[in-house]
């Protein structure tokens, strides 16, 4: 695996701006990947991992940029929990880990740069340098991944009996004797304009 500077450069401008978020995923990441075995995510093992992040913020892009994994590689998922969190697979071995950014870090920070006011920057430096057990906890866990959110082609695609639209991998409804995308059977998130 790159080192840790080489990782952060990379997650900076994939991101735009380094921050605090960019310092943890990262970290996150390096910590994840290793304690499952995959020692080259982007290249020989790209379709043995499979990450699934608990926050849309700075991390996930840090995650992203570390691994290789994507939602338009199906090797990345969202669950929107809200929590600095992410679980790295082994789809090979079956092997998982959830790491999670310990809140108490941020406090913690003081402890290592009592100097720098500002918050922000203090977490950034402190976060590079913290020990893991005060910046994480690591649990190994148990990932069942649905064959429907696997990389890998379509596994069904139908279409929608009131908008039209197509519907893959499984994410189509049932609703009175008839097969719907989930907008239609629950409400769409926007409105015609025309």
């Amino acid at each position: 695996m790159e080192s840790f500077d080489v990782l952060l450069d990379r997650s900076t401008k994939v991101h735009g701006h380094i921050c605090a978020g960019q310092v943890i995923g990262v970290r996150m990441s390096m910590i994840g990947l290793e304690a499952i075995g995959i020692q080259d995510p982007r290249g020989l093992d790209r379709k043995k991992l499979y990450v699934l992040v608990e926050i849309d913020r700075c991390a996930t892009d840090a995650v992203q940029s570390v691994t290789g994994c994507s939602l338009g590689k199906r090797s990345m998922r969202w669950i929107d929990y809200g929590v600095m969190a992410a679980t790295f697979v082994n789809l090979d071995s079956g092997k998982a880990v959830r790491v999670v950014a310990r809140e108490e870090s941020r406090e913690l920070s003081k402890k290592y740069y009592p100097e720098i006011e500002d918050k922000y920057k203090r977490q950034l430096d402190a976060y590079r340098v913290m020990p893991q057990e005060e910046l994480f906890t690591v649990d190994e866990v148990q990932v069942e991944i649905p064959k429907e959110d696997l990389p890998g082609k379509p596994l069904k695609r139908v279409q929608c009996e009131d908008c039209g639209d197509w519907v893959q991998d499984c994410r189509d409804v049932e609703k009175d004797g008839k097969l719907l995308c989930r907008g239609c059977a629950n409400g769409k998130y926007y409105k015609f304009l025309n």
